[in-house]
């Protein structure tokens, strides 16, 4: 789901993926993704994957940032980041819905990559479980659109990909 944006925007926002430590990912994320997965496993990591998104409003934008975590089992991780920018306001339900909608956008695009190396993948919502916090509104919806699409859920506590690394890297 892209918000507000042209056709030429949505061609450049696939280009805009980059590693933690600012360099940019000039290949097609999905390249990246099995370039990653290959060298890893070549190098003997048992890997596992999973895909966040948090948000943050600013005045009259929203941002979103999105995470493709992978772990190396007892071994650490890294991760690919994609930041995105929108003036469209939300409802808190519609946000938390819309940081759903982009990682399970990226999920899907991955996800035969992930059936063709054996990777374990989760989608992780920023959405807690404590029914007193505001995000939860959206809890019930997000956990049925993650689990119709055939993905592993997870949410707050457990929801690291979205809770912890997203939203170090949203602006």
């Amino acid at each position: 789901m892209l918000t507000n944006l042209t056709d030429s925007e949505n061609q450049s926002r696939k280009a805009l993926w980059r590693r933690f430590n600012g360099d940019h990912i000039t290949s097609p994320i999905k390249e990246a993704v099995e370039d990653a997965i290959c060298r890893e496993t070549e190098a003997g990591y048992k890997l596992k994957v999973c895909i966040g998104t948090d948000s943050q409003v600013k005045g009259d934008e929203t941002e979103f940032a999105t995470v493709i975590v992978f772990l190396r089992e007892g071994r650490g991780g890294f991760m690919f980041i994609h930041n995105e920018k929108t003036r469209q306001s939300f409802s808190i339900k519609e946000r938390m819905l819309v940081e759903v909608a982009k990682s399970i956008e990226i999920a899907y695009e991955l996800c035969d990559l992930f059936t063709l190396y054996d990777v374990d993948m989760e989608v992780h919502a920023d959405i807690n479980t404590n029914p007193h916090f505001k995000s939860n509104e959206a809890l019930r919806e997000a956990m049925g659109y993650i689990l119709g699409m055939g993905f592993a859920f997870k949410a707050k506590p457990e929801a690291f990909a979205s809770s912890s690394c997203a939203n170090k890297v949203v602006n």
